[in-house]
């Protein structure tokens, strides 16, 4: 390679205030540095029961301060509510997602578009309850049936899985619907 042209090197002034590049942050860290809020909220999500602030900013990797204050302000949106209050814990709410789940799909589809997919849904759900021959996802147990069907429990309990999915899909597609129609059931759920 050849060496740059005179006017385009830098003088010996020049050189010898150059910035110490080794002490600069990696291009990673900074990067990652002001998602703080979505490494709360990825916490948040992952939550299964009740946890404390602590909890929370371990599943974060970020402070117990900071997890106090998301937590605070994740409480004020709805993202979360206040299981106990000393120790404080919280959990996720359940509800709100939904909801935004309910606004998506009626921003993304049409009336008809979210009849077709609710059809689609349903006869998944039928078949799903026809294959194990019960009204609940709930009353199956896995292991019985996995040797009932000379099937693995680990198939059985997937296709459980996917029938709770198709459930509850079924259940957010009926309220898209029906905030669709003007029914003021799931206005009660905006923040």
């Amino acid at each position: 390679m050849d060496d740059p042209s005179d006017e385009l090197k830098a003088s010996e002034a020049k050189r010898a205030s150059a910035p110490d590049f080794e002490g600069l942050v990696p291009p990673e860290e900074a990067v990652c540095a002001d998602r703080t809020r979505d490494d709360f909220l990825d916490a948040v999500l992952a939550l299964d029961s009740p946890a404390t602030a602590s909890d929370v900013a371990d599943l974060a990797g970020h402070g117990v301060d900071a997890a106090r204050e998301y937590l605070a302000w994740f409480e004020r949106m709805g993202v979360v509510t206040k299981a106990t209050d000393s120790p404080a814990t919280y959990e996720r709410n359940q509800s709100y997602f939904d909801w935004r789940r309910v606004q998506r799909l009626r921003r993304e589809y049409g009336p008809e578009e979210l009849l077709g997919l609710l059809e689609e849904a349903s006869e998944r759900v039928a078949a799903l309850r026809g294959e194990f021959d019960a009204d609940d996802p709930t009353d199956v147990a896995i292991t019985a049936r996995a040797e009932e069907t000379d099937r693995s429990v680990e198939d059985v309990w997937e296709r459980l899985t996917a029938w709770q999915t198709a459930r509850r899909r079924v259940a957010l597609l009926e309220r898209a619907l029906a905030a669709e129609s003007g029914d003021a059931a799931d206005r009660r759920f905006a923040v």
